[in-house]
This record gives structure tokens, sequence and C-alpha cells, in this order.
């Protein structure tokens, strides 16, 4: 069963930018298609952005231009580089792992449901 772990987590001001990291492991990387995900206090979690075997990636309209999606296969690591950010971002930030061949479209599209394997999540907070 793979494992998440997130990190990178924590205060900034608006404007300001942070760098969430998402180690994996015991599994093959590329047999999953990557995701993070937020959730506010008294809110849905929603995705935010993901990213398929083949390293195209999908956006919520709320966060595109402003974020960016990676991940590191050689380290098994999932990146999401957040900038410009609002306090309307603050919110809990997990990332997922979806089997099979989806793409990013897809699994953005699809959303929680065919997320199988969940972090713990990491708290990010943007004051205005």
């Amino acid at each position: 069963q793979v494992q998440l772990v997130e990190s990178g987590g924590g205060s900034v001001q608006a404007g300001g930018s942070l760098r969430l990291s998402c180690a994996a492991s015991r599994y093959t990387y590329g047999s999953y298609c990557m995701g993070w995900f937020r959730q506010a206090p008294g809110k849905e979690r929603e995705v935010v952005a993901t990213i398929d075997n083949d390293d195209w990636t999908d956006y919520a309209e709320s966060v595109k231009g402003r974020f960016s999606i990676t991940q590191d296969s050689a380290k098994n690591t999932l990146f999401l580089e957040m900038n410009s950010l609002k306090s309307e971002d603050t919110a809990t930030y997990f990332c997922a792992a979806a089997s099979g061949r989806l793409t990013a479209i897809q699994s953005l599209n699809l959303g929680m449901p065919v997320f199988e394997v969940w972090g713990q999540g990491t708290q990010v907070t943007v004051s205005s």
C-alpha cells in the first residue's frame, strides 16, 4: 500500500509563496495519477491540481497561473509550488494518489472518488 506524507505548510502573508512536498513510499512511481486537494474549515475538500504519468497537468480555475504541480520520479516526491497566495487559499492541503491510467484532466474532473490513497495533510495559512 502506497504511503504519502506531506510537508512544507506554514503561515505566510498574502502575496507570498510556499512550496509543499509529498513523499511517496511503497509503490512504483508512474503507476498513479497524483493530485493535491485542500479543505478549508466548514467547506468540502476540493481538488487543486493533478499530474499524470506523462507529466501532463491540470488545475482548478481558482489557482491557475498561481500554483504549479510537479513530480520528481527519482525521489518519489510530489510538489505544489504556490505563488501570489490569497487569504482564500487558507486550508489544509492533502496529496493523494489514484491508480490506473487516468489523465490529469480526467482525475481533476472526477475528483475525490478516484483517489484511493491520502496523506495526513499540511496546514497553509495566508494572512491578509
